[in-house]
């Protein structure tokens, strides 16, 4: 996995909002999977469980806040594929933004409100309020402009940094899954 990268401006962020803006509303697709087993490593698979109890297996969420019991409203992270793109520019270095569902799917909080329902595969996942904002990995990553660009307060609506979901209904799913909004 290539790790060094140059960060992108300000500027350069802003000029790829447009493509950000006409991922689809419904009917997106899965893009990517990641489980994170341990600190610092990514597995990057075609096919996942996901289960309501233990959130992707194979992944370490659960491990997470060891030994209080795991935050469900954080069980799964969904980042939207066009801003993963943009920010790490190959997509060998998109599992470095730490997510576990990289997706071609409007995230935004008008599209989705909390407590909205997404089908992936067999799976259902419901959207948590609990908002997700990066960390200072994130920034090293990808560099500051970045980090300001995905939270900046105009933008924050559209969820750039992605969403915490959790899970509701057992099931696989595969990259190339449908997204289908269930409400």
């Amino acid at each position: 996995m290539t790790v060094e990268a140059r960060h992108l401006s300000m500027d350069e962020l802003e000029a790829g909002l447009h493509e950000i803006l006409c991922a689809p509303r419904d009917g997106g697709a899965l893009e990517m999977i990641v489980r994170r087993p341990g600190v610092g490593q990514r597995e990057i698979s075609f096919e996942a469980q996901l289960d309501v109890e233990h959130g992707l297996v194979g992944d370490n969420w659960a491990l997470r806040n060891a030994p209080r019991r795991p935050n469900r409203e954080a069980q799964l992270t969904l980042m939207n594929a066009r801003v993963t793109a943009l920010v790490a520019q190959d997509r060998d270095r998109w599992p470095l933004a730490g997510d576990q569902l990289y997706v071609d799917l409007d995230l935004s909080e008008a599209n989705l409100p909390a407590g909205s329902r997404l089908g992936i595969g067999t799976a259902v996942v419901e959207v948590s309020a609990l908002p997700h904002t990066g960390c200072a990995k994130f920034v090293a990553r990808f560099g500051r402009d970045a980090m300001t660009f995905v939270n900046a307060p105009r933008h924050r609506e559209l969820r750039l940094r992605g969403m915490n979901t959790r899970i509701v209904s057992s099931g696989v799913i595969r990259v190339g899954d449908a997204i289908n909004r269930l409400d």
